[in-house]
């Protein structure tokens, strides 16, 4: 059965549960999963509206993201909603 373009976005779309910048390793969940363990190398970049880093502590738990790459270890990881701004939807 094919899945619905919500769907799609829905299951392409993580939440960062934790950031251990010093292991380089981003802790992140599916909206209904089990939390995955993400390995980001020196040249994994972090995009969001503040610009493009290499610092993995500009991430947020609770932050939405996207990745793009290898899976396990993405070339990017895509800010696509920050924590403050869910908090802050109408849907709250």
């Amino acid at each position: 059965m094919a899945q619905s373009l919500t769907e799609s976005l829905r299951k392409n779309r993580l939440i960062v549960v934790a950031v251990d910048q010093a292991s380089g390793r981003v802790r992140v969940k599916e909206e209904s999963e089990a939390c995955t363990d993400l390995s980001c190398s020196k040249e994994t970049l972090v995009v969001s509206d503040q610009g493009i880093s290499a610092d993995l502590q500009t991430l947020n738990p609770g932050d939405i993201v996207k990745l793009e790459g290898k899976t396990g270890s993405p070339q990017r990881i895509v800010v696509v909603r920050r924590v403050w701004d869910e908090l802050t939807s109408p849907e709250w």
